[in-house]
């Protein structure tokens, strides 16, 4: 793993996992489920783990839910790579500031909070800043931006992201979730300082945004191959392209399937398969179609056979 992070950086580089959160099939949480995702993704060499992202199903638990996962997986990981907490994206300037001191005690031993732009409003570029600047005030731990435009609405720009970087150190890094590499590029240009991180949030572009100087990535398809995922991205950072490229090339055909019927379901259908938690996701979602579950069985046994040719 890369040795070179930023002496004051608040997170390491590398490639972290935006953990799934198991639900067993009466839509409870699957409390041995994630334990099992907890020393998979550990033990694959996670950089870090993000909890009650957009993967971890967040916005579909309730308050008292999400605090008991944010305080098990704190103890299952038990120092052993930094956590960041991920529910902490709203439309609401206001009602976010009082989640975050109704979050204060369960985010004890947690390195960072992660927000996303505020969805569905579509604030333009000065009320998103705004809005980050009010967080930087309340927010308990240090904030890492979270750019996500195809499920909030709006992109924050390259520019507004690294004004927020100038505004205020609060802001440890972005998580560009745009799949936009000229983006990437420009926020990588311009911040005003190496300890404001920039992981990648999109897995397909993430190994090239690395390559361009990004700082890892937070991902997915780390849940099922932490391990192999993160050959991509440290190869990237490390300068080791053709071993980055093999990695990243083996798992081109998995990544489109993930998301045709919406994440976390694709990457749950993934880690039923292999034998880590159930498929169960909770609604609006629902579990995959049946031709998006075999097209993933083939990838899974295509990329199996592939590391593996004793197993094909």
């Amino acid at each position: 793993m890369p040795t070179d992070a930023p002496a004051q950086a608040v997170l390491p580089r590398g490639c972290g996992v935006a953990l799934v959160t198991p639900f067993d099939a009466a839509g409870r949480l699957d409390a041995e489920a994630l334990a099992r995702m907890v020393e998979h993704v550990v033990g694959g060499g996670a950089a870090f783990v993000v909890v009650l992202g957009t993967t971890g199903e967040a916005v579909s638990q309730s308050r008292e839910e999400c605090l008991a996962v944010l305080r098990r997986v704190r103890r299952l990981v038990a120092g052993r790579v930094p956590l960041v907490a991920g529910p902490f994206g709203a439309n609401s300037t206001a009602s976010l500031t009082e989640r975050f001191a109704a979050y204060a005690e369960a985010l004890e031993g947690y390195a960072a909070v992660m927000s996303s732009v505020p969805s569905y409003v579509k604030p333009n570029q000065e009320g998103i800043y705004r809005h980050f600047m009010a967080l930087a005030e309340v927010a308990p731990l240090p904030i890492l931006l979270y750019n996500v435009p195809g499920r909030t609405g709006v992109h924050m720009t390259a520019a507004t992201t690294v004004r927020l970087a100038r505004a205020s150190d609060r802001f440890c890094g972005v998580k560009e979730a745009s799949g936009n590499l000229v983006e990437g590029q420009r926020i990588l240009r311009d911040r005003p300082r190496r300890d404001f991180l920039v992981y990648s949030g999109d897995d397909p572009t993430a190994m090239a945004l690395c390559a361009c100087g990004a700082d890892g990535a937070i991902s997915v398809v780390g849940n099922a191959y932490p391990a192999l995922f993160g050959e991509a991205i440290d190869g990237a950072l490390e300068g080791r392209l053709a071993a980055a490229r093999r990695a990243n090339d083996a798992l081109l055909d998995v990544h489109p399937l993930l998301y045709v019927d919406g994440n976390p379901a694709g990457i749950k259908a993934v880690l039923a398969r292999l034998g880590l938690c159930g498929p169960a996701v909770r609604l609006p979602l629902a579990e995959v179609s049946e031709a998006t579950e075999a097209a993933l069985g083939r990838a899974v046994l295509q990329l199996e056979a592939a590391r593996a040719p004793a197993l094909a």
